[in-house]
């Protein structure tokens, strides 16, 4: 039956991040896979939920006054005024947000440049809209982008640049310079950005978190997706935005409604709550994640991994294996399930082929995720301590 098939389905592969979720599941293992919090949402956001069942906001819906809530926020956090009528749809997440945003710019045989290691959600989205993605590899320990690297994989086909910040998987935030490169690369050589901004407000750095839309040339050429799904420990609402030029918009929201109508209406009056909360939650939610994050790096640290960069932003930690250790990242993940019920990603899945990133370093780092109580932490720690005690005794 496989010659029923379409192409684009078999460019595609099952995500193997969910796959390994299921194998924790199933064997009951601690998940740092995937990255959901194993912790409640905020009451207020469920309460409001739980209200706008019981109200019977059940039905298809849009719900303006979410829009004009992004677009408060936006101009609040990034000093961009958008018109909440005509710049933002509301998606299925920022997952589709994105999808949306590249199938409504990106025809076929349009090239676009991602930054490995990247994650896989953006080549997927290229590929569905039949274009080309070019991988521009960044450089570790500090994951660098060498602007003379990313300018040659500029061509006449390329129509936009995914730019991931807070970054997944290796917890980078780009700094001010780097998106000024970027800024005038994608004006250089007039191209769109689109942006994955799901993490914009765990950064645990002074400088904090800032968008391309923002810099000289960029309001009219930048897409910005996010949702609430980290913020507020909701990914399973699927709750997300586009934000876009004003002749762009429009298409990311038709391709939305031809997908799947609507986003889930309760969910959306509770964003409208998320979205209005003080900036006292957003400094006690950085707090916790660094408290996290610390706990974690420790614990990598303790079991013989190198913690390169430690993470600037998001909540996942890009560990090296060390080079004398004898496994690769996919067999010590493998051997990490079975001996230590710990379930990790391997790192090689966010890099590709055509980035010429060195072989000597992509099947050698593995993802960890910290979106978990610190009782959650503290029991992985012990189980990955007491598997590298087993191991560098043997």
């Amino acid at each position: 039956m496989a010659h029923f098939l379409a192409d684009r389905a078999l460019q595609l592969s099952s995500s193997n991040i969910i796959h390994l979720s299921r194998l924790a599941e199933k064997y009951k293992a601690i998940n740092l896979a995937e990255g959901f919090p194993d912790f409640p949402a905020p009451i207020a956001i469920k309460n409001a939920a739980v209200e706008a069942i019981n109200a019977d906001f059940n039905q298809y819906r849009h719900v303006q006054r979410l829009c004009d809530e992004v677009a408060a926020m936006f101009e609040r956090t990034k000093g961009v005024k958008i018109n909440p009528e005509t710049q933002v749809s509301i998606c299925c997440g920022q997952t589709e947000a994105l999808v949306a945003a590249v199938l409504a710019v990106i025809n076929e045989r349009d090239e676009v440049v991602l930054l490995d290691p990247s994650y896989e959600t953006y080549e997927a989205a290229v590929r569905l809209a039949g274009a080309k993605a070019k991988h521009v590899s960044m450089d570790p320990p500090n994951w660098t982008l060498d602007f003379k690297k990313l300018e040659s994989a500029i061509g006449s086909r390329t129509k936009a640049v995914i730019i991931n910040s807070p970054h997944n998987p290796t917890g980078k935030v780009f700094s001010e310079d780097e998106l000024a490169g970027i800024a005038k690369l994608c004006c250089k050589f007039d191209c769109l950005a689109v942006t994955d901004e799901v993490y914009e407000h765990l950064v645990y750095t002074e400088a904090g978190h800032k968008t391309l839309a923002t810099f000289p040339g960029m309001k009219d050429r930048t897409i910005v997706t996010s949702s609430i799904s980290k913020t507020f420990s909701v990914t399973g609402w699927r709750i997300g935005w586009a934000i876009a030029p004003e002749a762009i918009s429009p298409a990311i929201t038709s391709i939305h409604e031809k997908l799947v109508d609507s986003a889930p209406a309760p969910f959306q009056e509770a964003a409208v709550t998320a979205l209005t909360v003080g900036s006292k939650y957003y400094l006690n939610l950085r707090a916790e994640y660094i408290e996290r994050r610390n706990l974690i790096c420790e614990a990598l640290e303790e079991a013989g991994l190198t913690v390169e960069s430690k993470p600037e932003g998001s909540f996942f930690v890009f560990a090296r294996l060390p080079e004398t250790y004898p496994l690769k990242d996919v067999d010590y993940v493998a051997d990490l399930i079975k001996s230590a019920g710990v379930v990790i990603v391997p790192g090689n899945g966010f890099f590709h082929a055509d980035s010429l990133c060195n072989e000597n370093y992509r099947d050698r780092y593995v993802r960890v995720a910290f979106c978990k109580n610190i009782a959650t932490l503290r029991s992985a720690r012990e189980a990955i301590r007491e598997h590298w005690r087993l191991h560098s005794s043997s």
